[in-house]
């Protein structure tokens, strides 16, 4: 798949096949968040990737929205130093790592979700997380049940024009 491709057809996923994701392939969607760019290079993150039915089914509980942890093939976990100032600044990092992610999960064929944590305690004793470390998103990712990953022609979302200002407002 071309990167116009992979952007054009991904979307979240939350409904995934039965399928596992092989471990080249998962590595590579690994690879990608780790080259994301991060200011001045401080790389804040750690990815702890959980593939196993039971530690899945927990770590859905961690958000009120992540249900679809639970029947991902596998979810990574972006870790950040718990540090105040530190994950403060290091959420627009977060943010890129997690698009590398998903699209380079896309580029595979692979769906993708992305959610918060609203359970920071309960996410880092499923993940048996250092004191000074906190679980800040779930990206999980699966073979989508429902459809294959297909360039979306008319996405849901705002007008072209009505979002884009050239110059000024």
């Amino acid at each position: 798949m071309q990167t116009w491709d992979a952007i054009a057809s991904r979307r979240n996923v939350r409904s995934y096949a039965d399928r596992p994701i092989g471990a080249e392939n998962l590595d590579q969607i690994l690879e990608a968040g780790r080259r994301a760019p991060s200011s001045r290079n401080t790389q804040p993150w750690d990815f702890v990737v959980v593939t196993g039915r039971t530690q899945l089914q927990a770590l859905a509980k961690v958000w009120v929205g992540a249900g679809h942890v639970a029947t991902s093939a596998a979810t990574i976990a972006l870790i950040t130093s718990d540090i105040p100032e530190h994950a403060k600044r290091a959420q627009f990092d977060l943010g890129q790592a997690t698009m590398s992610i998903m699209l380079a999960a896309a580029d595979l064929g692979i769906g993708s979700c992305h959610s918060g944590v609203g359970d920071p305690d309960t996410a880092g004793r499923l993940l048996q997380l250092p004191d000074d470390r906190t679980c800040s998103f779930l990206i999980s990712l699966g073979y989508p049940a429902d459809r294959p990953l297909a360039p979306i022609k008319n996405p849901d979302r705002r007008p072209f024009d009505e979002l884009v200002h050239r110059g000024t407002w």
